[in-house]
């Protein structure tokens, strides 16, 4: 069973799926193809950019924080005007950023990872009142960030683990991360994350063509199959936040696999999955 096709244009690696809620619109990235998604009323919305942008947060109706594989920016939509607001990893041309996402306080967490993946080259960082400060390094594929009452949580694909941090009144890390899910005995690859209203985790699973639902304890609860075996990033929007939208890529998969996944690197959706909570704004000034 395969979810409905919400953007037929295919992506080499879709990712960074974010529904602004003011404006009730889905955004998402083409990293490799070095474009910003989206669709409106009129149709569908391309913005080129000059380099790799993976994720994405909302500032305010027009206004976007972009990561990309040198800084972090404003970016206004209605003009395509980039402004940058700090560099991020800007002097290692072996790095590029992958995932983000806002946090409760107005911060943004901004992931980065080598190029071709290289082992211990990725790190986790926040920008928080004008200043990005390193919280995490020495991973591989740092993914699934999103945020609990009290706690975020992350993933490095590349061990196929899921961690969990307690973080302070100010939303920086308070504690030693723990081991929330240790996925390898299952074969199964972490990417990006989001957290709903009942406080469920939804993570995409690269390679397993599904994103999957665990409780705050760990215990696995569903999974949606997508028909996409590379689902990327997860992430709910529509009418009561009830629609669960899911980016994916078409990246290492065969002709065959192509064929007989036809939806490999669209954008996908499943209605009335769960209740998803609005992404919070990032707060810049």
């Amino acid at each position: 069973m395969s979810s409905l096709v919400y953007d037929s244009r295919p992506c080499e690696l879709g990712e960074g799926a974010l529904w602004h809620p003011e404006r009730g619109q889905l955004f998402w990235f083409d990293i490799l193809g070095r474009r910003l998604l989206s669709q409106d009323g009129n149709g569908a919305l391309a913005w080129q950019m000059t380099e790799r942008c993976s994720a994405a947060g909302w500032v305010d109706h027009d206004t976007l924080l972009i990561a990309s594989e040198t800084a972090l920016f404003r970016f206004d939509l209605p003009t395509g005007e980039r402004t940058d607001l700090v560099a991020m990893e800007a002097d290692n041309p072996l790095t590029r950023s992958n995932d983000g996402r806002a946090d409760p306080w107005g911060g943004f967490w901004a992931s980065t990872m080598g190029l071709q993946a290289g082992k211990g080259q990725g790190a986790i960082y926040r920008y928080y009142d004008g200043e990005l400060r390193q919280l995490f390094d020495g991973l591989t594929i740092p993914n699934a960030i999103c945020f609990g009452s009290g706690f975020a949580h992350y993933a490095d694909t590349g061990e196929s683990k899921i961690y969990r941090v307690a973080l302070d009144a100010g939303g920086w890390p308070d504690a030693e991360p723990e081991l929330f899910l240790d996925l390898g005995p299952e074969g199964l690859n972490p990417d990006g994350a989001v957290i709903d209203a009942d406080g469920t985790l939804w993570v995409a699973l690269w390679g397993a063509g599904k994103v999957a639902a665990y409780a705050p304890d760990g215990t696995f609860l569903r999974a949606v199959e997508t028909g996409a075996p590379h689902t990327t990033c997860p992430a709910f929007g529509g009418a009561g936040l009830r629609t669960l939208f899911v980016t994916s890529a078409l990246e290492g998969l065969s002709a065959r696999a192509l064929e007989d996944a036809p939806h490999s690197g669209l954008v996908l959706s499943e209605p009335d999955v769960a209740t998803g909570r609005a992404e919070p704004a990032v707060v810049l000034d």
